[in-house]
């Protein structure tokens, strides 16, 4: 009579017979997935730059040449610089608090901050319009404490921008600031506390080295979303301070022009890459593992 585990093991043996897929085949899904939806339409679009109206890069001539287009340029790059700026300078302290608070406290404040990034971007932006309004809540206190006389105009200019943004973009700092200065052994910087060192020469020393490659990654995720970014440039910004997203939809919704579409869609796309390559050549794999 056979015994239940040599059935069992008999029911096995062909399962244990069989080939496990090798090669690309069980990714192929994802990747006709990401062909069909991302890859086509982006080359589509890139090859009406270069077709329409004529063929030619005289869509890439007009888009460089022209000093509008070229303000919208320096808008888009200046406020995305300043923005993953002050969300390094603030990030990193609140990152470096998650790290050392108690693990009870750093959970609600954790979940503050995710919060905040999953609460509806559009409802943000206007709650940002209503508190920066020369009329909202920011310049009443303002006044109330007699810091300044007039009120401040900070809506649709450059200055309301990079306050959503940086508000917005917060978020994606912290993360990634958070997940390395963790893994920081405490031992390292007790061990140069008692060799003499100062708090200063603590943090530039040896802290901020060792956070590089969060501080790196954070500050590409923040600098690449806010080339991007339109709701909130739009709102707050106004026609006057337009953004590159902005002149990219304008072309093709409101001028039905996608050859200067694609033509502005391209430079931003090539600078994004490259931003991207040039943070593998520096910080690669290798280096990170070194940290």
């Amino acid at each position: 009579m056979v015994s239940f585990a040599e059935s069992a093991e008999g029911r096995q043996a062909p399962g244990r017979s069989r080939r496990a897929p090798r090669g690309l085949a069980p990714t192929l899904p994802a990747f006709v997935l990401v062909l069909v939806f991302f890859v086509l339409p982006v080359l589509a679009l890139l090859t009406r730059s270069v077709t329409e109206p004529t063929f030619g890069l005289q869509n890439y001539a007009d888009l460089l040449g022209s000093s509008t287009y070229l303000k919208i340029f320096f808008n888009t790059f200046f406020v995305s610089a300043l923005v993953t700026a002050i969300s390094l300078v603030i990030g990193f302290p609140v990152a470096w608090a998650l790290a050392i608070m108690p693990k009870r406290h750093a959970n609600i404040v954790f979940a503050i901050v995710l919060l905040s990034m999953w609460t509806n971007l559009l409802a943000r932006t206007y709650a940002w319009m209503v508190l920066l309004q020369r009329t909202g809540v920011i310049n009443k206190t303002l006044m109330g404490m007699g810091i300044i006389d007039q009120p401040l105009v900070m809506v649709n200019n450059l200055v309301g921008v990079t306050i959503g943004m940086t508000y917005i973009m917060l978020p994606f700092i912290i993360i990634p600031l958070y997940g390395v200065i963790r893994k920081i052994d405490p031992a390292i910087l007790q061990a140069a506390a008692l060799c003499g060192a100062t708090k200063t020469q603590s943090l530039f020393r040896i802290l901020l080295p060792l956070a590089a490659p969060g501080m790196l990654s954070g500050a590409l995720m923040v600098f690449v979303m806010s080339l991007g970014y339109f709701v909130t440039p739009s709102l707050l910004g106004g026609t006057a301070n337009m953004m590159l997203a902005e002149l990219i939809a304008q072309f093709v919704q409101s001028l039905v022009n996608w050859g200067m579409g694609g033509a502005a869609a391209l430079v931003l796309l090539v600078v994004t890459l490259s931003l991207y390559a040039l943070q593998l050549k520096l910080f690669g794999v290798a280096g990170q593992e070194k940290h």
